[in-house]
């Protein structure tokens, strides 16, 4: 590359790290939205404190497992090409620190904050890297073994299954063994109902998700000659094909509305270089059912007390992603071609299975090295807020001293 071309390239990923930066606030006001007032100040603490210490450690130890790179080198060596390898890692880092904001929505409320912070540093360390390493650097050979049995190699653009899928089914185990929110399911059959602390808030989390995923998606090109217009207009379909099919099956339920665009967001990141509009637009429409009917089921019928119902918008969505990519990424339904379903399903069920034994493994470690993983009947009766962080988000009461 010439000095021209190297400074816009790092100018350019830098400006999609940002964006995906600025999502870190969407994740946590859409936390801060969705549980109880007595829990928001532990929402935003978490998300910011996950990221800090996410940006250690995959800077330490997690970037070189995925991508065989080391920072340990002179400053001089590190601004090369205009520093572009470090905004590269700046870039994937908001990626891989999705993940434990992905785990948060699903543990809110309840989970005690070190043991939590504990798993962050070991899922982004290495359990996401790993995969990451798989599905993106060509790692162990699965790529090229997918290459020479089904024609194509496993495709995922800018992460449905190597991000979302991933934090979603990460997550799955660490709700699992948390277990539910205090009298959330009665023993009589009953069931308490939390409703959102403020959908101003929620909303705003949504929005901010919503705007910052266009870096997500467009940005994940890395250089500025590969961007495409088609990423850009096929996450805008998905992202409205989410909110329709969730405003109709949520019957306007507000939290369905602002949670449907999203399922389509995480959907459409797999294949968004690849679909017609018109795919990405039924992806999105698929996503937001998906995510409506699997949340009522899992909080309703299978009592899985999943706050932000993490597993289905993520898990699911995000699975779902990476099998439309093989189906209306195909020439014959208007997409580009160059991928195969069969390399899909191999792709997306490995993601799924490392992500459920990470997390199984991760969570179920912590659990018995801190003691547990839930906050005390106690402490989760007073709220995280004034049990981990002292101070409530609201005062009750004006002092004068």
């Amino acid at each position: 590359m010439d000095a021209p071309n190297q400074g816009a390239n790092a100018l350019f990923i830098l400006l999609g790290a940002i964006m995906v930066l600025a999502m870190h606030a969407g994740f946590a006001f859409l936390e801060l939205g969705t549980v109880r007032k007595k829990n928001q100040v532990n929402a935003l603490v978490k998300i910011l404190v996950d990221f800090s210490l996410s940006t250690v450690v995959y800077f330490l130890v997690g970037y070189g497992v995925a991508y065989g790179t080391s920072f340990m080198v002179s400053a001089e060596e590190l601004a090369a090409r205009n520093g572009y390898d470090l905004v590269k890692f700046f870039f994937l880092l908001t990626f891989a620190a999705a993940i434990p904001a992905i785990v948060s929505g699903g543990i809110a409320e309840r989970a005690r904050f070190y043991p939590q912070l504990l798993a962050t540093a070991i899922i982004v360390g290495f359990v996401y890297p790993f995969f990451e390493g798989i599905a993106w650097n060509q790692h162990f050979g699965f790529q090229a073994w997918l290459k020479a049995a089904t024609g194509e190699e496993f495709h995922d653009f800018a992460g449905s299954v190597v991000v979302h899928a991933m934090g979603g089914w990460i997550a799955l185990p660490a709700v699992l063994m948390l277990g539910a929110r205090h009298n959330r399911y009665r023993r009589n059959g009953g069931m308490s109902v939390h409703p959102p602390s403020s959908i101003p808030f929620l909303a705003l989390g949504a929005w901010i998700l919503m705007v910052g995923w266009f870096g997500f998606n467009v940005m994940s090109a890395q250089t500025l000659d590969k961007i495409s217009g088609l990423v850009a207009v096929n996450s805008l379909m998905a992202m409205v094909g989410g909110t329709l099919t969730a405003l109709v099956l949520g019957r306007n339920d507000p939290g369905f509305v602002h949670n449907g665009p999203l399922a389509g967001l995480v959907a459409v990141c797999a294949g968004s270089d690849l679909m017609h509009p018109m795919g990405a637009l039924v992806t999105g429409a698929v996503a937001g059912a998906l995510f409506v009917v699997m949340f009522t089921l899992t909080q309703n019928r299978w009592k899985i007390d999943d706050v932000l119902g993490v597993w289905p918008l993520h898990g699911l969505c995000g699975a779902w992603g990476g099998l439309a990519a093989g189906i209306f990424g195909q020439q014959a339904l208007g997409g580009l071609g160059g991928v195969s379903f069969a390399a899909q399903i191999a792709g997306t069920a490995l993601g799924v299975g490392w992500a459920l034994l990470g997390g199984s493994l991760v969570y179920g470690g912590v659990r018995m090295l801190c003691g547990g993983l839930k906050l005390d009947a106690e402490q989760e009766f007073m709220g995280a807020d004034l049990s981990l962080h002292k101070i409530g988000a609201t005062t009750d009461r004006e002092t004068d001293w």
